[in-house]
Order: C-alpha cells, then structure tokens, then sequence
C-alpha cells in the first residue's frame, strides 16, 4: 500500500522505516514543522520548581524532547511523567526517566488518549495538587491546549487540582515545495491511504492545498477527533484505529 505519513519530521521517518520493513510503500510528508520553545527561560524555570507537581503530562514526543533539552545537568524528574501513548512513553524512557515514575496507559489499552490518563490518575486528584502540562505553542507563540489537553485540565480542575501549562516547542505549518503539492495532489486519488494522528495535520493539508477535492481519498486516523477532522476536510474513507504500529498496519490493510 502506498501511505502517506504526515506526522513532524522526526516521527515520520520512524514510522516511515516501520512500515517499510512491513512491505508498504509510505513516504514522508511532515504536516507539522516543529521549532523550538518560544520561551526558554520558562522551561528552565519550570525544571526548578518540578517539585511542586505530582505529575507532569507530556502531550506527545516532542514535548518530551523540548522540555528535557534544557534539563540541568544530572537532574531528574522528581515528580511523576504522565502520558497518553506508547511513542510519548518511549520518549520519556529514551530521556531517561524510569520506567516506575512513568504513568501511561498499558500498551493493550483499548484507547490512547486524555481520557485514557485521566482513568489512571483520576483518584489522586484532590484539593492542592497541581499538575503541569507541557505541549506546542502555535506559529504565534502562544501556548495552545487542544481538545484532549483541554478536556483533561477541566477534569483536574473539577476535582479541586491546579494546572499549569508550559510550551516546550512551537508547531508551526508546513512549507511544501513543488514536488511535494505535485505528489500530494497525486496522492488524492490514486488509491494512496493518509496516516493522520493530528487534527492540526489535516487543518494544514487543507491550508497547504486549497480547494482540492479529497472526495477519492483514503485516510487512517489515530483517534476518533482526527477522524473526524478527516471527514470534515472531505475524505471519502476514514478508518479509526488506536497509534500502535500493528493496529495501525491493520488500518491501512483493511483498505485493500
């Protein structure tokens, strides 16, 4: 199958490699370009005021790698890291977190999401408790929580617990050069399956490409928002399907 995988860069290449060696033919298209935070001394900051939180949620991979690229040399996390999915846990251990102060959804959880978290930590939520949430900011700096993000700040916020938000990198949209539109208008109806895991990368194919018709497009989306965001955006086939490589690799082989 020909899979277009439009997560950042470094992502896609991972994932680009794994479905590779399953015998696809995917090719990168990066849907969001990732910078660096936009404010440096706040992630500095934050490292020296961690003991303050009971946990810290990163929202993804890249939140993960932007916040521990200013880590103070031989520090550790002192609170817990939270996460929603398997490839923002292979980060947090890749930065050297261990593995007991990690709190994720298992790996045959049915769902990989905010609510997924909130299930684990739900109970230990009461008056006092703070949390940090490390995400993107938006093109503009400004910091951006996302449906999830959002959801699960009103779930602490309910129960009595305080949220912090901090911007370890910047998600900005993509440049696409010529051979890139040329392909991915190709790849609009030439029976090629989209790989979404961001409702941002659809919003910015969209952007990047406007006015084409997607009516014979395909897509694979990480979760039910995403989907959702796929068929806004006109896809004729979208399939749900949880971020794991073989639930994934199912996905897309079911189109055939």
């Amino acid at each position: 199958m020909r899979v277009v995988v439009t997560r950042p860069q470094r992502e896609a290449q991972d994932w680009v490699q794994a479905l590779q060696q399953a015998g696809h033919e995917p090719w990168a298209l990066p849907l969001i370009a990732i910078a660096p935070a936009p404010d440096p001394a706040a992630l500095r900051q934050a490292w020296q005021e961690l003991d303050r939180y009971l946990g810290v949620m990163f929202v993804s991979a890249n939140a993960v790698e932007g916040f521990h690229a200013v880590r103070p040399a031989g520090d550790r996390t002192p609170c817990e890291a939270w996460a929603t999915g398997p490839g923002t846990v292979r980060a947090l251990r890749q930065a050297g977190v261990p593995t007991q102060q990690i709190v994720a959804p298992p790996e045959d959880a049915p769902q990989f999401d905010s609510e997924a978290l909130w299930s684990l930590v739900a109970q230990r939520i009461r008056p006092g408790v703070r949390v940090l949430v490390v995400r993107g900011a938006d093109a503009a700096g400004h910091s951006s929580e996302g449906a999830g993000r959002d959801w699960f700040a009103r779930q602490v916020r309910a129960a009595g617990g305080a949220v912090d938000f901090l911007a370890s990198y910047q998600r900005q949209a993509p440049v696409l050069d010529a051979a890139q539109r040329q392909r991915a208008l190709g790849a609009a109806g030439d029976g090629s399956v989209w790989l979404f895991s961001s409702s941002e990368a659809v919003h910015n194919l969209q952007a990047s490409l406007p006015g084409v018709d997607w009516g014979r497009a395909r897509a694979v989306a990480t979760h039910a928002r995403i989907a959702q965001a796929a068929r806004a955006a006109g896809f004729a086939e979208v399939r749900e399907t949880r971020p794991a490589l073989a639930d994934v690799q199912a996905s897309i082989e079911s189109f055939q």
